[in-house]
């Protein structure tokens, strides 16, 4: 397929500045340096590609991968007449002829995709002095930290010590992702011989990759596995039951005198609009239901007719206790009352597809005082509130369901009144970012774990871990497209 000059510089235009950042750090082994530095917008950066042989006429597989590597799956469809799938089988085979992304600059694009802000910043700490001040500034990302330590010969594909040390000082598990990652490609990779390399040009010491992991550490058996259909539009309902008001439950409940209003939960609320809609979900909003009007709202859902839909998602953030979320009336639902409307015997139309609920609540007793933190539990100014291990009758025994909570067994689960929680605001970022990547939502899961395991609480102590619990059999990706 020959792409006219018209409509690569289409694409070009609806690429943002990061992402030609990232285009660029991804072509780094495809075009002479100074040439990469000199390009100012993705146009650019394609002529230069053309340049050197990696974008021509009637081969147009390098630019198939970049744009699926940095997650633009809508620019394949509407200008390159392409697919997800078909570049996932292009990089299932090492293809003569075709300039790929080597599996090392891949794994650190991903690893700067995942590094929180307060990483960054200790990157930039621990490298003053060993880059020049003028390339750690503010405005200094992550890939223009790997660049930088590259140009200065601290970084490699065979010199990784130096990150390795970095990584050790400041998250451990930075560098055992680095360390899966590259063992799964040692793993799945093959070797071009110098007959291949020389025939096609393609660059020195190159691996291509015999498939294409979900990100690195993931168990690559997913790949095989088959997936739910999500092709409907809309996929399906995004339920969100927003409780926030709980002067109810305070007046009603002598108990629950101290159940305070959940302050930031709108925060969450409008991230999750935000993400569903985007992935082509209608939503349907309810706020400060009593435990009464809980049950006749998912009562609602569960006699709708989803035959001609391919998912259900149900949010919950409110107050709650083990297996239990609370009415703003200070009533209990039993979390299992919920997810067990759903299944076969209650809801047919929904019958072999996947049935999605993120539950953000307490699961048991707060402790800590503070300001700007609040607990999604029944004590009087708490500041965090603690988990207990997310018990498994709350999810129905049948196949298709996927339940994520905001807290394990000992651990501590954040509200901020400004900022939302912890959970749910990495959830939304994550979905955000990788589903246009065609990730598995438990994939994304995974990684929602690992950022949200790396925070802590004021007193740098408070820990929290997230808890995915599934019977899913087959992989569930959420479709942009």
């Amino acid at each position: 397929m020959e792409l006219p000059r018209w409509e690569l510089l289409a694409v070009s235009e609806e690429l943002d500045e990061a992402e030609l950042a990232a285009l660029k750090f991804l072509s780094r082994e495809h075009v002479p340096r100074r040439r990469l530095e000199a390009a100012r917008s993705a146009h650019d950066l394609f002529e230069a590609l053309q340049e050197r042989g990696a974008l021509e006429a009637g081969n147009l597989a390098f630019l198939r991968e970049l744009l699926y590597r940095i997650g633009r799956i809508d620019l394949l469809a509407a200008h390159l007449g392409s697919s997800r799938e078909q570049v996932e089988r292009e990089l299932q085979v090492a293809r003569p002829g075709g300039a790929r992304v080597p599996p090392y600059r891949y794994l650190l694009f991903q690893l700067s995709e995942d590094i929180t802000k307060d990483e960054l910043m200790s990157f930039k700490l621990l490298l003053d002095g060993e880059l020049p001040k003028s390339k750690l500034t503010p405005e200094t990302t992550m890939l223009d930290i790997f660049i930088e330590m590259e140009k200065k010969g601290l970084l490699g594909k065979d010199n990784l010590s130096v990150l390795k040390s970095l990584c050790e000082k400041i998250n451990i598990s930075l560098w055992n992702r680095i360390e899966d990652g590259l063992n799964l490609f040692g793993q799945e990779e093959m070797l071009i011989t110098e007959e291949e390399r020389g025939s096609t040009g393609g660059p020195e010491g190159y691996l291509a990759l015999s498939v294409t992991p979900e990100f690195p550490g993931s168990c690559n058996i997913s790949s095989q596995l088959e997936a739910y259909k999500m092709t409907s539009r809309p996929c399906g309902v995004c339920l969100i039951l927003n409780n926030h008001n709980f002067a109810k439950a305070r007046e009603a409940v002598l108990e629950h005198k101290y159940l305070r209003d959940r302050n930031g939960t709108d925060v969450d609320a409008a991230a999750l609009r935000n993400v569903f809609s985007k992935l082509h979900f209608r939503i349907e909003e309810y706020r400060d239901l009593t435990a009464d009007e809980i049950r006749k709202t998912v009562n609602i859902f569960r006699c709708e007719d989803h035959e001609d839909k391919d998912c259900f998602v149900c949010c919950i953030l409110s107050h709650g206790k083990k297996g239990i979320i609370y009415g703003v009336d200070g009533q209990e639902v039993p979390i299992r009352e919920l997810t067990t409307s759903f299944t076969v015997q209650n809801c047919r139309s929904l019958a072999g597809k996947p049935k999605v609920f993120f539950i953000q609540a307490c699961q048991g007793n707060a402790f800590h005082k503070g300001v700007t933190i609040e607990a999604d539990t029944a004590e009087e100014d708490a500041s965090v509130e603690r988990g207990v291990r997310f018990q498994r009758d709350c999810i129905p025994a049948e196949a298709d369901f996927l339940l994520g909570m905001a807290t394990l067994q000992d651990y501590v689960s954040y509200r901020s009144p400004r900022e939302g929680t912890w959970y749910i605001q990495a959830l939304c970022q994550h979905l955000e970012s990788r589903c246009p990547r065609g990730e598995n939502v438990v994939s994304i899961l995974t990684a929602v774990n690992r950022e949200v395991s790396r925070k802590t609480g004021e007193r740098n102590a408070e820990k929290q871990m997230p808890q995915p619990i599934l019977t899913l059999k087959k992989k569930l990706i959420f479709p942009v497209n």
